[in-house]
């Protein structure tokens, strides 16, 4: 079974090229599901709403994740208790709204999705690690997909060796940047960070004139979404749905022109 998981949605302009290349890379890869990440999908870059789900459900996602900015708005609440497979980190705790993980019932597969965050220079949350050990045992299904929406690398690789030969996927979001460390530990896929689906020419989805001018003067700055060509990063993971083991890893980054799609 082939799995498409996509980094940070960012913006209008990243739903927009989500909606754009996700059917054809689909069909490229012949996957079988996606799975995207839409905690920055909203307008201004951060959180998720009403629209932004929409648009990521309608471009053909599965299963959308989220992170730090999930309840950054607080229509997004109500969009979890709506949508079964909108998920924000388990880890968060039962006082929030939502689930931390859904399973897919495909008919002959069965899948599972587990949404965590990192506590490394975030915001306080349960420990990730023992939170993945006491929703393992809950889950039926053989392909459990995770995605682990956190700042330190450290921390990444850490659940990435932790979960090894336990589940599919590991696969790292939030920075925005992807790493070229995209690889198979003991049966399970991983990559540190998958990147973003957001403009190119940005500064991780950001105006580039807003971030350098915070670095030279320290003074706060109103974030706002760049435009332009966007990429739309992920991995291709290729999972053996009997055992659970993923085969192969492909990492990939495609630009999205507004009238032409490479």
């Amino acid at each position: 079974m082939k799995i498409l998981f996509i980094g940070d949605v960012v913006g209008d302009i990243g739903c927009e090229a989500l909606a754009k290349a996700l059917p054809k890379l689909k069909q490229d890869y012949g996957a079988r599901l996606a799975i995207v990440n839409g905690e920055n999908s909203a307008s201004s870059g951060n959180g998720l709403n009403v629209r932004s789900v929409k648009a990521i459900f309608d471009a053909g996602a599965d299963v959308i994740t989220t992170g730090n900015h999930a309840f950054k708005r607080d229509s997004a609440c109500e969009e979890y208790e709506q949508y079964d497979t909108l998920i924000r980190p388990a880890n968060f705790g039962n006082a929030v709204p939502g689930r931390g993980w859904c399973e897919l019932d495909l008919g002959s597969e069965s899948v599972a999705v587990v949404n965590l965050v990192g506590t490394a220079m975030m915001l306080p949350a349960d420990n990730p690690f023992r939170c993945a050990e006491e929703i393992l045992p809950k889950i039926n299904a053989k392909v459990i997909i995770v995605d682990f929406h956190a700042e330190a690398t450290a921390e990444k690789r850490a659940m990435g060796y932790f979960l090894a030969g336990r589940v599919s996927g590991v696969f790292g979001t939030h920075t925005h940047v992807p790493t070229a460390d995209e690889q198979i530990i003991d049966g399970t896929g991983y990559i540190t960070d998958a990147g973003m689906t957001g403009p190119a020419e940005s500064i991780l989805g950001v105006k580039r004139d807003i971030i350098i001018q915070k670095f030279l003067n320290y003074s706060p700055r109103y974030y706002a979404v760049a435009s332009g060509e966007c990429e739309v990063c992920g991995v291709c993971a290729d999972v053996d749905s009997k055992t659970g083991r993923c085969v192969s890893i492909e990492r990939f980054r495609r630009i999205v022109g507004f009238g032409n799609f490479n």
